[in-house]
């Protein structure tokens, strides 16, 4: 993910994470304190048997549930979620008695179903029958249908797939559909005979039914939550291999996909061995699959069911013909994400939402952790960096909110997946595994696992763990970074070195992008964890408990004050000392780089000091630097050349300035793939190519063009890890022409990642009638249900007001495009980059047709609206004001 500093800052988008999802409670749940719930705390499941027939060309389905369960204390009825279900018949059977009739009275605002009895229900065993029928949904909510090309012949067919997470399970079945209900589950489904059906266990008996159709039934699960229940069905192939003894991997997807497939299943299985010894618990189930979807999402990327991960075509499937490197890096992150949450999310489950950085942070810090084990020669750690500057991007401004906060409402949950919930929770991680060490933080989540396993928890549990295992005084900076919002400012207030010794001032404040006045009266306080380092030697490590400090560390410099950026926390130097960091810049670890470019851009940005030190950090980073390092650092000069787009002459000085620095690493990549070249230098090369097309060099742009010619004659000319780099140039600078054939290649098309490329890439062009032209067509049902949303996205970027009129003036429309839980964040999102001063007040105007608990998107969008209408002029003055000085 990109850095979010200071310019791109500027472009801010709500943040949703286009990254996947997903603890011992007692178990009785009416005991769990605090636990904010819509059903009576009454009952509560032990197992679920269900049986579906869908009907994917008619987007229904039927279905039968039976759901044993214990009433605790005694009440006149019992009450499940139900959503979108049409409940025909009801009973109620007593453990030893007859059944019973129910009537049955559904509720749609609070999404249940309330079963009554002629007579009270007393306390014991009962289990609750129904029969239903219900609806295929067309975005990724319940079950859902997903239409692609059959990648032989072309025709469209027919994918059903499930997605509960966070509160869906209830579309498929009447469920106790909240995380601490888990039970078992049994699951079979009457289902074309040639299709294949999978679901979190292996297959146990197929039954022919006639008529071209079989009964399929599926193993009896773990005892889990409903939201990690999964069915899909579809004219697939399953490629498998060994995982761990008794543990079988496989990757389904669509007919046709061969050795696509192998890159991730390669990646696949050995993290079952790898996350099982890490935690200290055996994989439970006897299959791990990781099934490709030939959509895509606004919401999500990829999700854990248990057993049956899901995950989204384009980033699962390895196409040489299309896919980047940075798309294979992400098949590996992704799946490490979703394989470390059957163990944290699975195997222990979050108690209730407000946790739910229990699953997501530390599935986010797991993956980096297992990707450095596997490829370290990636630089997994320093994405820990963006990671971090991504959550301070939202948790600088007064709409942050903290990593463990109260949730009530299905709204509230599903705007729970922001970068505070992944990437802040993963940077408080990794700085709290810094402060326990690597052994200890290790043998408490070991212990947490053993003890909780099957079970719920709270954060609680998991800091005593820790605590337990050897890390004493761990649970009150835990809980100081868990629930609080916002950033710690650490400040070097002065600084002094004899002999050999540095001695540092430090002081404690809160940084903040639109309350700095409000925090400089009365700044929280943190206990923050320090590691000070002098450049040699051993770093220093401390806790600023309080307002003020002193440091001593042997070593005169150059001074880091989170060495490592271990820390969350912004450090704020004096100006003499970064004058010393500026002239360090080369020798500086790349993590302490990316930290120290990211720290200062962002506190020039919000007035904590003048732009020119953040600059001179940036400057200084060589063309020879790390990679990841140079591509973040040149992402960050194509941003602020975006910014001067009124000012062509100040944009022509600042791109002779980076094409010194950074053409000539491009010009020893070159513009050609090399095989069996460091993954990293084939992403930089496209980073690059990228950027310099942004900017417009006539070399880059030029060869673009050169080779989209090319298909006129050998369609196949773009294929391999550049295509999409390449098309995207084109795009940008589309003519008419150029647009109508990007269309034409589309529909043609057999691949659906390919496909939704293609159609998303009309969207892009800077000409305003070809991005009007891209938005009616989004309308239509040529690109498809789940790419028309992408398309919208693309004409944003540099249409952003033209687009957001639009989506107002095609609301209902464009509100059936997207994912339920994501609609009120995708239209907010859109004016996310507008520069016009009239759009905080349309996002105003919006916020008052939604409901108030799910109006935080809209939030986000107006402070980061107003900030930039503040800000913008101050960075480009302060841009322009550096050139001239530097004679940049």
């Amino acid at each position: 993910m990109r850095t979010i500093s200071l310019v791109s800052a500027f472009a801010l988008a709500v943040a949703t994470v286009a990254v996947p999802a997903t603890a011992q409670a007692p178990l009785n749940p009416s005991a769990a304190a605090g636990v904010h719930t819509d059903l009576p705390r009454v009952a509560h499941p032990s197992h679920y048997t269900i049986s579906i027939t869908p009907d994917a060309k008619a987007l229904t389905f039927t279905g039968t549930s039976s759901v044993d369960l214990e009433v605790t204390e005694a009440t006149p009825a019992l009450t499940l979620h139900a959503l979108d279900l049409k409940i025909a018949t009801a009973t109620l059977t007593p453990a030893g008695g007859a059944a019973m009739p129910v009537t049955v009275t559904m509720d749609a605002k609070s999404q249940t179903a309330t079963f009554t009895a002629a007579a009270p229900l007393k306390p014991g065993k009962y289990r609750l029958d129904t029969s239903y029928s219900g609806i295929i949904n067309t975005q990724a909510n319940g079950l859902f249908a997903l239409d692609y090309p059959d990648k032989v012949t072309g025709k469209d067919v027919r994918g059903l797939f499930t997605q509960f997470e966070a509160p869906d399970a209830r579309r498929f079945a009447p469920m106790f559909d909240e995380p601490i209900y888990k039970a078992t589950f049994d699951l079979s489904a009457t289902v074309p005979a040639t299709q294949m059906a999978v679901s979190n266990m292996p297959i146990v008996k197929e039954e022919p039914l006639g008529g071209g159709m079989k009964r399929v039934t599926f193993g009896t699960s773990p005892k889990m939550s409903s939201y990690l229940l999964f069915f899909g069905l579809g004219d697939w192939e399953r490629m498998t291999k060994e995982a761990a003894p008794g543990v079988q991997a496989g990757i389904v997807a669509p007919k046709g996909s061969g050795e696509q497939a192998r890159f991730a299943l390669d990646e696949l299985a050995p993290l079952i061995p790898y996350y099982s010894e890490y935690f200290g618990q055996p994989y439970p189930l006897p299959k791990i699959d990781n099934i490709a979807a030939p959509g895509q999402s606004q919401f999500f990327s990829a999700m854990e069911n248990w057993g049956a991960i899901l995950t989204f075509e384009r980033i699962l499937l390895n196409d040489p013909a299309i896919t980047s490197a940075a798309a294979r890096q992400n098949i590996v992150t992704t799946q490490a994400h979703e394989v470390a949450h059957q163990w944290f999310g699975n195997l222990v489950t979050m108690a209730w939402w407000e946790d739910l950085w229990l699953n997501e942070g530390f599935a986010s810090w797991m993956e980096t952790k297992a990707t450095a084990h596997f490829h370290p020669d990636w630089f997994p750690l320093l994405e820990r960096v963006n990671g971090r500057d991504a959550a301070m991007g939202l948790d600088g401004f007064k709409t942050t909110h903290p990593i463990v906060q109260e949730i009530k409402t299905v709204d509230e949950t599903n705007q729970a997946f922001d970068a505070i919930t992944y990437q802040k929770g993963e940077a408080v991680i990794s700085m709290l595994e810094a402060f326990a060490g690597e052994n200890v933080w290790r043998d408490g989540l070991r212990a947490y696992m053993r003890d909780h396993k099957f079970g719920n928890t709270r954060s609680k549990d998991l800091w005593q763990a820790i605590e337990k295992a050897g890390a004493p005084g761990l649970t009150a900076i835990a809980t100081d970074f868990t629930t609080k919002p916002g950033i710690p400012l650490v400040k070097v207030t002065g600084m002094t070195c004899k002999k050999g010794v540095a001695t540092l001032n430090l002081e404690q404040s809160e940084f903040s992008v639109d309350r700095k006045d409000e925090v400089a009266a009365k700044p929280q306080q943190w206990k923050v964890p320090l590691i000070v380092s002098a450049g040699s030697g051993e770093p220093v490590r401390t806790i600023l408990d309080g307002g003020k400090a002193t440091v001593t560390v042997n070593g005169c410099g150059p001074i880091v004050i989170n060495a490592g950026q271990l820390g969350y926390y912004r450090s704020l130097y004096t100006p003499q000392m970064l004058t010393s960091l500026k002239k360090a810049m080369p020798t500086l670890q790349p993590v302490d780089q990316m930290g120290l470019i990211a720290d200062n851009l962002a506190l020039s940005s919000s007035g904590y000091q003048p732009y020119g030190p953040a600059f001179d950090l940036l400057a200084a980073i060589p063309g020879n630097a790390n990679p990841v390092v140079l591509g973040n650092a040149f992402g960050d000069f194509v941003g602020a050349w975006r910014v001067l787009d009124k000012d062509p002459a100040a944009q022509k000085k600042l791109y002779g300035k980076v094409a010194g620095t950074y053409k000539p690493r491009l010009m020893a990549l070159g513009f050609e793939p090399k095989a069996d070249e460091p993954l990293r230098d084939a992403d930089l090369r496209s980073t690059l190519i990228a950027g310099f097309g942004t900017m417009g060099d006539a070399d880059v742009v030029a060869e673009a063009r050169r080779r989209f010619a090319m298909l006129a004659s050998n369609p196949k000319a773009l294929d391999g890890p550049l295509k999409t780099t390449w098309l995207n140039i084109v795009a940008r600078n589309a003519t008419k022409a150029d647009w109508e054939a990007i269309k034409a290649m589309a529909a043609a098309s057999n691949s659906a990642v390919e496909r939704q490329f293609l159609y998303t890439l009309l969207g892009r062009p800077a000409d305003a009638s070809l991005a009007k032209a891209a938005r009616e067509l989004a309308l239509t049902d040529a690109p498809g249900k789940t790419t028309s949303a992408a398309m919208i996205v693309a004409s944003a970027g540099l249409h952003p007001d033209e687009t957001y009129d639009f989506a107002l003036a095609n609301r209902e429309k464009i509100e059936s495009l997207v994912d339920a839980q994501s609609r009120v964040t995708f239209i907010a999102g859109l004016g996310s980059q507008s520069n016009d001063p009239a759009m905080i007040e349309k996002l105003k105007a919006f916020k008052a047709t939604v409901p108030a608990e799910a109006a935080r998107p809209v939030d986000r969008v107006i402070g980061v609206l107003t900030e930039k209408a503040r800000t913008r002029p101050q960075f480009i003055k302060g841009l322009t004001d550096w050139q001239n000085a530097k004679g940049k």
